[in-house]
């Protein structure tokens, strides 16, 4: 079975890979890396940690240390 992208060596043999795949860029856009958008999202991530952890101290009466002990 013969494809059009095999090559025939000097030797006769049958090369596959004689044609190279066509090169791409995949664009992802400003999502991956230190953009404004993923430093906007850790930030906003770490907003809603730090809201979390105080209300977890105000409904319990502890910190996370405590919290974590007590389990």
């Amino acid at each position: 079975m013969r494809t059009s992208t095999a090559i025939i060596d000097d030797q006769g043999k049958l090369n596959n890979f004689a044609i190279e795949p066509k090169v791409y860029v995949d664009e992802q856009g400003d999502r991956t890396g230190f953009t404004p958008y993923a430093e906007m999202l850790n930030g906003r991530l770490a907003m809603i940690g730090f809201v979390s952890l105080i209300a977890l101290e105000v409904f319990t009466g502890h910190g996370i240390v405590g919290v974590l002990a007590n389990l």
